[in-house]
């Protein structure tokens, strides 16, 4: 198989044939005509003959060059309408990684909400704790917990993570939870979780020396607040994410107390795609969905 000539030269040469003008070529290429003409005179070396007539004022194709005119207008067509059709596919796809317990406990339960209001735009979802490289996986927004703000990325707060206890309501009654130092007595279902004795000291309890014996950890809100409607114990949790479930009696938040140790969740995503539509929509519609989260906050004391 022979080789191609060089794309460069080929492409002069499909622009040339479809305006029938150097200089009009040349300001599709942003080449100047000069560069455009010697991009011909390779191609015509590498075909034998040449491509063009030159005439005064005006040129017009060699019969070499009507031969092979249409079959390059076509190719060039077909890999136009190809990229095209990626690009659509790329712009009307919105890969979205989030932590499970933002992911579970909003984000699920309101996407649909933006793709009502963005039919154009199909979503894609992963659930993870893993920190996404915008440079090397194909996602286009993260949301994140997180007090240390990466340079490079746009970070826009959809709520502080503040927590505070919550339990079930048999234990409330079971330990005669009135005090915040009664859930020194309750079973903890993180003993060395830090949101812990920082609420404590916050509510003005004498913490307690860390547990020196073996005891599991979860390691996720979710896990934590089943493990507390189960009525397992005491969990630290981001209140803004229960509120049905203090609602509907499953869980309690016995203190209007909150902590925050600078932590957020952020929507985030490269500077550098911060204008792209897909993502300009997507932040233009959970920053303001989310206010609600953000206006039942600020209570820490």
């Amino acid at each position: 198989m022979s080789a191609l000539p060089p794309l460069t030269s080929i492409r002069a040469f499909e622009a040339v044939a479809r305006h029938l003008s150097f200089t009009r070529a040349a300001e599709e290429l942003g080449m100047t005509q000069a560069a455009v003409s010697y991009q011909i005179r390779i191609l015509e070396e590498r075909v034998g003959a040449p491509l063009f007539l030159r005439r005064p004022r005006q040129i017009a194709l060699s019969e070499t060059g009507a031969r092979l005119a249409p079959d390059v207008t076509k190719a060039f067509d077909t890999l136009r309408e190809t990229f095209a059709d990626s690009r659509g596919l790329v712009d009307g796809m919105l890969s979205i990684s989030s932590v499970p317990t933002f992911a579970s406990h909003w984000l699920a339960a309101n996407i649909g909400l933006f793709q009502l209001a963005n039919p154009e735009i199909a979503v894609r979802v992963e659930a993870s704790p893993h920190l996404v490289d915008f440079g090397t996986e194909e996602f286009d927004v993260a949301i994140r917990a997180t007090s240390r703000l990466q340079d490079g990325l746009v970070w826009n707060l959809l709520l502080k993570a503040e927590f505070a206890p919550m339990l079930s309501p048999r234990l409330v009654e079971e330990y005669q939870v009135r005090d915040p130092a009664d859930l020194l007595r309750v079973p903890q279902i993180t003993p060395d979780d830090p949101w812990l004795y920082a609420w404590l000291e916050l509510a003005g309890v004498s913490v307690p020396p860390t547990p020196d014996r073996p005891f599991s950890r979860l390691g996720s809100q979710n896990l934590e607040a089943a493990a507390a409607i189960a009525g397992r114990g005491v969990a630290m949790v981001t209140p803004a994410f229960y509120a049905d479930d203090v609602a509907s009696g499953r869980l309690v938040q016995p203190f209007d107390i909150t902590g925050w140790d600078g932590h957020g969740y952020y929507l985030t995503y490269p500077e550098a795609r911060r204008n792209s539509p897909k993502i300009k929509a997507f932040r233009d519609w959970i920053v303001p969905a989310t206010e609600g989260l953000r206006s039942s906050q600020g209570r820490s004391e």
